[in-house]
């Protein structure tokens, strides 16, 4: 989602809050639950899961292994809940022809770097550069090449844009910003 006029150009990055982090983090606790249950079940000898009869399990080794299975899943399930709570990932991208700055903002982990705020000049925009990496892996990504600062990525890594929806992206960020484009 982007937001654009004449001398203003906003580009709003999506965060943690996607329909498929709910799911993987819905998923994973409803499964490190279940593991978790039957570990107990088979430690107290009664069974808890009224769908899985528990007795047929021992405890040593299968109750310990299920039980450790299931903290573990609980403590990944608790760092999906807790990114997504926090939103980590979103912010905008805000590129102002009239005052001449970049500002790019992201939204981090709680602490001291919870705001990660960087600013350029626009003059310091050497290019706008495309990655593709295609493959069983395929990895399509947007970075800006700022003078003495490297390459900063403007879209996500985990974005699945196509190939011409990356190419339409950058041509138009490229020519809002006057810089060339360079493929990789």
């Amino acid at each position: 989602m982007s937001w654009r006029s004449e001398s203003i150009w906003i580009e709003f990055i999506v965060g943690s809050r996607k329909t498929s982090n709910f799911f993987w983090a819905f998923i994973l606790f409803l499964g490190s639950l279940g593991f978790l249950l039957v570990g107990t079940s088979s430690y107290l000898g009664r069974n808890l899961t009224p769908l899985f009869p528990s007795q047929q399990i021992n405890f040593f080794p299968q109750g310990i292994v299920m039980s450790f299975y299931g903290i573990a899943g609980l403590f990944i399930s608790s760092y999906l809940w807790c990114t997504i709570l926090w939103n980590v990932g979103s912010g905008y991208d805000r590129f102002d022809k009239k005052e001449g700055i970049v500002s790019i903002f992201r939204w981090g982990f709680p602490g001291k770097s919870r705001r990660i705020f960087l600013r350029f000049l626009m003059k310091d925009i050497q290019s706008i550069r495309i990655e593709v990496k295609e493959g069983i892996y395929t990895r399509r990504v947007l970075y800006m090449e700022i003078r003495g600062q490297g390459a900063i990525p403007l879209t996500r890594t985990d974005e699945n844009l196509t190939t011409r929806e990356i190419e339409k992206k950058a041509a138009e960020l490229a020519y809002f910003l006057r810089v060339p484009i360079e493929v990789f």
